[in-house]
């Protein structure tokens, strides 16, 4: 099991590393978003995620929610296939925007 660690690369970008699962996450607060409510936009890199599960999943979606509460998107950069198969499988795609995705949907590749 590789633990979850939540790094800022800067005020709206931060590299999510290890694993996102059940046993990984426990009670992991994602980051403060009321600290956050000044920007528009937070971007989550996921390129360094090595396993997801549908716990991450829900983290993911429950960390989407508190954002959007304080007027804030959350957008995930570098999604493993892994957390794509699952946002698929669970009809949640629509809920982030990441620019691969956009790119599979315009060329029809599910």
């Amino acid at each position: 099991m590789t633990k979850l660690a939540i790094s800022q690369v800067d005020e709206q970008h931060y590299r999510v590393s290890g694993e996102l699962t059940r046993s990984s996450i426990g009670n992991e607060q994602l980051l403060n978003a009321k600290s956050l409510s000044k920007h528009k936009t937070i971007y989550f890199d996921l390129c360094e995620v090595m396993r997801v599960d549908t716990a991450g999943l829900a983290w993911l979606i429950h960390s989407f929610a508190e954002f959007k509460q304080q007027g804030t998107r959350l957008e995930l950069q570098n999604p493993p296939e892994q957390l794509q198969n699952l946002m698929q499988l669970g009809q949640v795609t629509t809920l982030f925007e990441w620019e691969l995705w956009k790119l599979a949907k315009s060329k029809h590749y599910y």
